[in-house]
């Protein structure tokens, strides 16, 4: 994309007075843009200030409300077409961003794909399994489920931010709801740097809301994905546990008869939340 006066450029940030001003200073050595947006989510210390002195637009929520609140907060007062997501920490480096918009021609989201060896061992091993669940539940390839450095069409973005979360899981959610949804996606590998000062992230807690948003998006677009997996294991252990009954012990047993009773109403569930999510796409 050639023309950046269509492109706002949105930083959500929290209490990262250290790095701000110089995020939106490589920034802004780039010219053209439409707007550096940066959304101060309630910091108590000089985030705010750091960022106006820099030269960004700046909007505060009163409290901390989370980093996906602060995104859809930028979403909603971007005024470009194209939205340019860049975290405040220093990680991500201004010299990529020709790089995404260059695709954004032809795709509707453009993700910052960022290398394991850039990231710290835990979260590198934590992303490597979400993507690995998500890509097979969405059937492609997802090199960075959760980089926060993206382009994205505005229009569809307010589309669905009523699907994103308030607090750090909005990338797992933005990418899986417009894969989902039909969006074209794709990546772009990037360089990630370390970030200034400590990550809010706890990779306990975060890592659990996030495999949760994972099954959250897919039943939305494509609950058999879950459903028919777990009919089937409880069919076949039903079954299995049946038969083995039967041959040892000439009887089939009650658990046996109530795994299969589960399996069939799990596939039925899952049968009616994918009419249910077919009939919400025609909508």
């Amino acid at each position: 994309m050639s023309d950046r006066s269509r492109v706002s450029v949105v930083v959500p940030a929290f209490n990262e007075e250290k790095s701000v001003a110089d995020v939106v200073a490589r920034i802004g050595s780039e010219s053209g843009w439409r707007e550096v947006l940066v959304i101060d989510d309630g910091s108590s210390d000089q985030t705010a200030a750091a960022a106006l002195g820099a030269g960004a637009r700046v909007v505060r929520h009163p409290y901390n409300k989370g980093n996906g609140a602060a995104v859809k907060t930028g979403v909603r007062e971007a005024r470009g077409d194209v939205v340019l997501l860049m975290d405040a920490d220093g990680q991500h480096d201004a010299r990529d961003i020709d790089a995404l918009l260059a695709k954004m021609e032809t795709h509707d989201m453009v993700i910052g794909s960022r290398k394991a060896c850039d990231q710290p061992p835990l979260r590198a091993l934590g992303n490597f399994v979400f993507r690995a669940l998500a890509s097979w539940l969405t059937g492609r390839p997802i090199p960075d489920l959760t980089s926060g450095f993206r382009a994205v069409d505005r229009e569809k973005m307010l589309s669905l931010l009523n699907l994103l979360p308030n607090g750090f899981s909005y990338p797992t959610t933005s990418c899986l709801a417009f894969l989902k949804a039909g969006y074209n996606v794709t990546f772009v590998p990037i360089k990630a740097h370390r970030r200034v000062g400590a990550s809010k992230i706890r990779p306990l807690r975060d890592g659990v809301l996030f495999l949760l948003i994972i099954f959250k998006i897919i039943t939305i677009y494509s609950p058999l994905k879950i459903f028919f997996p777990i009919a089937t294991f409880s069919f076949l252990a039903g079954a299995g546990y049946g038969l083995w009954n039967v041959i040892v012990h000439h009887k089939i047993p009650m658990g046996a008869a109530l795994l299969i009773q589960l399996a069939v109403i799990v596939f039925l569930i899952g049968l009616l939340s994918e009419q249910i999510a077919a009939w919400q796409e025609r909508r």
